[in-house]
């Protein structure tokens, strides 16, 4: 008789259970961030990059480009506009000491940017994002220093879609 009483407590603690999950899960406000009724594809196609004064600032640039018009270019009048600096430092991580060099190594990319309203230059979102890339480095100076580009690259595309859904976020709100 007491495990009859068990199982019925034991069942309206887990009904219990279920109608208070689905009562907190019902108040969620989550959304696609880039969903039709936010307006942030809208909203991304008219940014604006600042012009690269690096050539890895550049393929940040141009990957922050792709992003935000979807493959279209870039806004002819931009209502918002990104100010970024990129920056690239080379680690050493794999030191062969009885040669004194490198067999491996980090590529991290650093970004900082400020998006602003061009209508009244007001700050939207100021932020810095990082990527790291990998690399193996070879004997060879010609092929240790394509790498180190190979790397600067992927790192840099990592981080403009680090800068990226930071935007749409921003824009999104």
């Amino acid at each position: 008789m007491s495990s009859d009483i068990a199982c019925k407590l034991a069942r309206n603690a887990g009904i219990a259970m279920i109608l208070a999950a689905s009562a907190f899960l019902s108040a969620c406000q989550v959304r696609p961030l880039y969903s039709e009724q936010s307006g942030v594809v809208e909203k991304l196609s008219s940014v604006g990059f600042s012009e690269a004064g690096s050539r890895v600032e550049q393929q940040v640039r141009n990957r922050l480009i792709f992003l935000a018009s979807r493959g279209a270019g870039e806004a002819v009048n931009p209502q918002y506009e990104v100010e970024m600096h990129a920056t690239s430092a080379v680690a050493d991580t794999l030191l062969v000491e009885s040669s004194d060099t490198s067999r491996a190594g980090r590529v991290t990319v650093n970004v900082t940017y400020t998006l602003r309203a061009t209508s009244d230059n007001h700050v939207i979102k100021a932020g810095s994002r990082q990527a790291t890339a990998l690399v193996d480095f070879s004997e060879q100076e010609f092929a240790k220093q394509r790498a180190i580009r190979d790397a600067e690259n992927r790192a840099a595309d990592q981080a403009a879609e680090f800068v990226g859904a930071d935007i749409a976020a921003a824009l999104s709100r």
